[in-house]
């Protein structure tokens, strides 16, 4: 487990600059003097306490199989890919989100894209092509995506128009369970 590097780094907070609305406060010291910290091992990004990234570092890289909060994985590229594990943090500071209706929230934890008849409401302002969390009527984030078309676009789309590209969402942690934590 190391920390990122400067690249790494960039690439990272870029990908969660789409999704979320205020970067500083994932990294702000805490009350009790702690900070969150960013941590690579094997390929994946982990958001986790320093105290315990202190504490891992006894560990072997071998033998330690995860630490905190997974956010993504680094590609062989040099892209970064964030995993459904991330849901939590993007929910807590998302910019722009999309709630569905109950017949809307089944299909979207499939699988399927967010189209306009199961949209309940939406965050006002929304451009095209920006991450949003998806969540049902009664603020449980199911997951996450890129929206499809902007707020005003979609208010003129048709029922089966597709408003948000599905990127995670919770089913992921039953059809993926096999590979979703393996390296």
């Amino acid at each position: 487990m190391r920390p990122l590097t400067e690249e790494e780094t960039k690439t990272v907070f870029a990908k969660l600059a789409n999704y979320c609305s205020d970067l500083k406060s994932l990294i702000a010291p805490l009350d009790d003097g702690d900070r969150y910290v960013l941590r690579l091992n094997h390929s994946r990004v982990y958001y986790v306490r320093l105290s315990i990234a202190n504490i891992a570092t006894s560990v072997a890289r071998d033998q330690l199989l995860s630490l905190g909060t997974c956010l993504g994985k680094i590609t062989k590229t040099g892209k970064f890919r964030l995993h459904i594990t991330a849901l939590p943090i993007l929910a807590e500071n998302a910019r722009h989100k999309i709630w569905v209706k109950e017949n809307g929230a089944q299909p979207f934890l499939y699988g399927s894209n967010v189209v306009k008849a199961h949209v309940g409401r939406w965050s006002e302002d929304c451009p095209e092509h920006s991450g949003c969390v998806v969540y049902n009527m009664a603020d449980i984030p199911l997951g996450f995506g890129v929206t499809a078309r902007s707020t005003a676009e979609a208010r003129r789309l048709d029922p089966t128009g597709i408003v948000c590209f599905r990127q995670a969402d919770n089913g992921e942690y039953l059809r993926d369970e096999d590979t979703l934590f393996a390296g």
